[in-house]
């Protein structure tokens, strides 16, 4: 017989997938690809549109092609070179400071800037809040642009005034896009943008102050390079450049780290949405035996069946990934408007690549998973149209598995996971999964010995659960894990910040005053007495870098991304003090002695900074500070109680090595609730005085811990969806059986409340084990994070009870729901059929 033109082929496969289109396992296949594709594309998206932003307004996020960035100012030899070489300059300086009105207190980032900036890009500000927003310009001298919720936070409007330090400036117009608005702590409180020539007149930028310098450069490419070249020899410690490529390193960073996480959690539902696959698969090809039997026997060839099944199933494949990349595209959507605070104002659309990229990982997830299942229909032998029982030859085991595992590859490979942690994950969650379902299949075969007991509606959802214990554990599993996430979730977003904030001691304290002026050491130690305020001793700052450790440079010592590489790569507050200061504690070493011997000074090193730099008593270390190099020998390790609100160092060093150099204090206190109109006072007396208010602080952690959480347990609804699939595609492969069982009881005399009753009583026990083992999940979980991550004493989560009771509602409803054609059926006409 003549073969079958491909073009035949394909209308034969169309027209009978559209006469399936009703069967259950299509649909289940359907979804389960919709939402693998979806969870792939919208993570996409997140990624590509991000990296996109910094691709394309690299240099914008600078406000220029160069940045010499430095927490000193720039040497005058350092400036000149660049003005030698026809460059573009404008300077920004950035501190922060406290904004003190009658209405209260609040502290905001100060930007100072010259009539230059920005270089790239433009400044955004509007009249009043919300008004029409207009580009360009920046702040004369006297005047302050400020973003809108400092007016909120103040009860300002425009028009009013300001004191920023001793200075005071009019508010003149609303400020609503910076271009080098960085992730760092600065971007996190309300931003005052001021005239460069008014920075003196504040008097809060001192010698010692914490302030970030920032010179900025515009040109050709090649001056550009040449300045890099000149200058680079002679930078500072504190001093790096930043260019397009890690200009927003703090965002990057932060966002990357972000997106790994997110691609986790999109594996985690692709591979849910390929279990229900291939058990959907498996179906579609069972149901199909008969019909590939047929066909033989009509005259197609054994690869023109395979090529007709194949086709139906590629059909439905490109239909389902083109409507997940299309519902990925708006759910990406969502996922900025929930992060819309922590990222840039203006983001890229980010092409179709991540759509084409979610659509191919649907495909390859159908293909691994589908593939062994489909292969089976081209093996029916054709005596099956006379004899039922003839089954085909089944798949070797290493196609089963080897189709899979590469499917999951190269899924891996698209998302670009970290290997090691995905394999440690994956790994961690097989062996729990083997223990877990193995106790439930424990559980399960101890109630046989109840069904004997048991009432009718019992024993036949019962008997359900036990008929398949490998596919209700299975089940019982993917639910378990998707309720312990969001469980774990609301836990730490919620009620681990109250927790550790019951535990602080009683009176800690609840203000933190920064870039106390020498001048003003003793007016404001004076002041704090005459509040009654509980203040802890008053320490001198100065910034400083280590720089060397055993005439070794740091950066050769220290690993990439440890402790002590972040300690290394900004300037550290460096301190000395005469006595161990409250809440730290010798590991090793000893403090100073009353008389100094030798000629280099002791420094005292936090144990775990220690750790990290490799650092032994005896080890010689250098330091840059205020542009010379210090030397120290490391005499004893402390550790220090965090959590007690008192000003902590890494470093403290031996009484006499820095008290040549300029330097400000920092102090924390407590002052009892009732007194803001005395902290209102107390700013405005010393304005250079920067003054946190720790609840303040907390609740802004909060508020940041909550939307990132939304946008979490945002992307966990696909998960969710994904483990929806897993049971639908579960309920379809036990559907013929099920509809068999219910026409025979129902033909036995049982009515239909007795099978509605038994469907509800064997899924709301599934999903109330399942909520069962994400309680206890969740509370394992969370007694290692309290005893070993945060050092807080555990206590019990009533609420987690709830959880069998929402897995019972979610996972009954969506059983019974699935399992209604079983209900539905005419039992003479299901007993004919059989």
């Amino acid at each position: 017989m003549a073969r079958l033109p491909l073009l035949r082929l394909f209308s034969l496969a169309i027209r009978q997938l559209l006469r399936d289109a009703r069967a259950g396992e299509l649909r289940v296949l359907f979804f389960a690809l919709l939402v693998a594709v979806a969870a792939s594309t919208a993570i996409g998206y997140f990624g590509a549109r991000l990296n996109g932003a910094m691709l394309l307004r690299a240099t914008e996020f600078l406000a220029a092609d160069l940045v010499l960035d430095g927490t000193s100012g720039a040497r005058p030899e350092q400036l000149q070179t660049g003005r030698d070489l026809g460059l573009a300059h404008a300077r920004a300086v950035e501190f922060s400071s406290v904004i003190a009105t009658d209405n209260g207190i609040q502290l905001s980032s100060i930007k100072a800037t010259d009539e230059h900036y920005p270089l790239r890009g433009e400044l955004k500000s509007a009249a009043a809040p919300f008004g029409v927003e207009t580009a360009g310009g920046g702040p004369a001298p006297g005047e302050a642009w400020v973003e809108a919720r400092l007016l909120t936070a103040l009860d300002l409007k425009i028009g009013d005034s300001i004191d920023v330090g001793l200075k005071t400036v009019r508010l003149a117009r609303v400020l609503t896009y910076e271009p080098d608005r960085a992730g760092n702590f600065y971007s996190l409180t309300p931003r005052v943008l001021i005239n460069l020539a008014d920075l003196d007149a504040t008097g809060v930028v001192q010698p010692g102050s914490r302030v970030d310098y920032r010179e900025l450069w515009r040109g050709s490419a090649n001056a550009l390079a040449t300045y890099r070249e000149l200058i680079k020899p002679g930078l500072a410690p504190n001093q790096r450049l930043l260019d397009a490529r890690d200009g927003n390193q703090q965002i990057g960073g932060a966002l990357g780290k972000a997106e790994r996480y997110l691609n986790m959690a999109s594996l985690v539902a692709v591979l849910l949405s390929g279990v229900a696959v291939a058990l959907s698969a498996n179906r579609f090809a069972a149901r199909r035996f008969d019909a590939s039997a047929l066909l033989r026997c009509l005259g197609l060839s054994r690869r023109e069946t395979m090529s007709l099944f194949s086709l139906q199933l590629a059909i439905l494949g490109v239909l389902a990934s083109v409507s997940g990349a299309l519902l990925g595209w708006l759910a990406q959507l969502g996922l900025f408007y929930l992060l819309h605070e922590l990222l840039p104002a203006d983001v890229p659309p980010g092409g179709l690549m991540p759509a084409l990229a979610g659509i191919g990982t649907g495909l390859v997830a159908l293909a691994g998973f589908a593939l062994p299942p489909l292969a089976a229909l081209g093996r029916v032998p054709p005596l099956r149209v006379l004899r039922r029982d003839l089954l085909p030859i089944p798949a070797s085991t290493w196609l089963v598995y080897g189709a899979a595992l590469l499917a999951l590859g190269l899924i891996m490979w698209r998302l670009s996971l970290d290997l090691l942690l995905t394999f440690a994950l994956l790994g961690g969650g097989v062996v729990a999964a083997l223990v877990l379902g193995g106790l439930l299949l424990l559980g399960l075969q101890s109630l046989r010995r109840l069904l004997a007991r048991a009432s009718l509606p019992w024993r036949l959802g019962l008997g359900q659960l036990l008929r398949h214990p490998l596919a209700a554990a299975g089940q019982s599993l993917a639910f378990g894990l998707i309720l312990l996430s969001m469980a774990l979730i609301a836990l730490l977003r919620g009620e681990l910040l109250d927790t550790w904030q019951n535990q602080l001691p009683k009176n800690a304290p609840n203000y933190f005053a920064l870039n106390i002026l020498p001048a003003d050491k003793e007016g404001f130690r004076d002041h704090l007495i005459k509040l009654a305020a509980q203040s802890a001793p008053i320490y001198p700052v100065v910034p400083g870098r280590l720089i060397s450790i055993n005439g070794t440079p740091v950066q050769e010592i220290v690993s990439k991304d440890s402790g002590g590489d972040r300690a290394t790569q900004r300037d550290l507050s460096l301190t000395w003090a005469a006595d161990l200061p409250p809440g730290n504690s010798l590991t090793a070493g000893s403090w100073w002695p009353d008389k100094p011997s030798g000629d280099i000074p002791g420094v005292s090193v936090e144990a775990k900074v220690a750790l990290s730099l490799k650092l032994k008593l005896g080890d010689h270390l250098v330091f840059s500070v205020g542009g010379v190099n210090r030397e120290a020998v490391v005499s004893s390790l402390r550790s220090i109680n965090w959590d007690n609100f008192q000003p902590n160092f890494f470093m403290i060093f031996q009484p006499g090595t820095l008290q040549d150099l300029p330097a400000t204090y920092l102090t924390s206190f407590y002052l009892a609730p009732g007194h803001d109109r005395d902290i209102v006072e107390l700013s405005r007396a010393f304005p250079a005085v920067t003054i946190l208010q720790v609840e303040a602080l907390l609740e802004q952690l909060r508020s940041i811990l909550a939307q990132v959480t939304f946008a979490v347990e945002y992307v966990l609804l696909f998960v969710l969806a994904a483990g929806m699939a897993v049971l639908f595609s579960g309920l379809q492969a036990t559907l013929d059986e099920r509809i068999r069982q219910g026409a025979l009881l129902r033909a036995l005399g049982a009515g239909r409340p007795l099978l509605v009753k038994a469907r509800r009583i064997e899924f709301g026990l599934l999903g109330a084990v399942s909520g069962l083992l994400a309680a206890l999940g969740a509370e394992l979980v969370s007694w290692v994070l309290y005893r070993f991550a945060f050092d807080l004493p555990w206590h019990p989560h009533a609420w987690l009870l709830l959880l069998p009771l929402i897995g019972a509602l979610m996972v009954g409803g969506a059983g019974v729901f699935g399992t209604r054609r079983a209900l539905n059926a005419s039992p003479l006409t299901v007993l004919r059929e059989g």
